[in-house]
């Protein structure tokens, strides 16, 4: 039976579409209703208690935490590719960007979406989004410094770490946080956008 996941474009869902094209796994996309009548209805629910996407179904098991799937996907069906051997120093560097990518860097850039896109106006408050803007900038330079003398984040080697990187850079992108003095990070989200794999994913 093909993985299936339940798929919102621009949502955290294409980080495991783009990681099973890298990895030629068979995978199965199936759009959602992204309205709120149909996240709090009870079956979806079952899926994720959150009520957000990404879910992964996998036979009988599911799970519904993006950064986790990739890490599943990897371990699972992966053979060894585009992450480092566990264990190693590199394994633990992998972890560390996978892990930033989505707990430091795209924490306040969430702040950004939900108080100037996904709130009510009445709701918003322009204080969180410049200071989620301050610590964006922050976790952007840290990427920047990772990536000196780098192609990707593990080297010269394109790896799962860079998957769950586009993502977040993908927000900085679209909240206009790449500015141009992240020469490096700049290059760096250029070529990931260059990927075929990346454009499908996006769709």
């Amino acid at each position: 039976m093909p993985l299936t996941i339940y798929h919102v474009a621009g949502t955290r869902s294409m980080r495991v579409i783009w990681l099973c094209l890298e990895l030629d796994i068979p995978l199965e996309v199936e759009v959602i209703d992204f309205s709120p009548a149909y996240r709090n209805t009870a079956s979806w629910r079952a899926l994720s208690p959150t009520g957000k996407v990404p879910v992964l179904r996998d036979g009988e098991f599911t799970m519904f935490e993006s950064g986790a799937m990739v890490q599943y996907l990897l371990d699972a069906y992966g053979d060894g590719r585009l992450q480092p051997r566990p264990g190693t120093k590199a394994a633990a560097l992998f972890q560390q960007w996978s892990w930033f990518a989505e707990a430091t860097l795209a924490r306040p850039l969430g702040d950004i979406a939900q108080h100037s896109v996904i709130r009510p106006e009445a709701e918003r408050i322009p204080g969180v989004v410049e200071d989620a803007k301050v610590r964006a900038l922050t976790a952007l330079g840290a990427v920047e410094k990772g990536l000196e003398n780098c192609t990707y984040l593990m080297g010269e080697a394109f790896s799962a770490a860079d998957i769950n990187m586009g993502y977040s850079l993908m927000l900085a992108e679209r909240f206009g946080l790449l500015h141009e003095d992240l020469m490096q990070t700049r290059a760096y989200f250029s070529r990931l956008k260059d990927r075929p794999f990346y454009q499908e994913a996006i769709c």
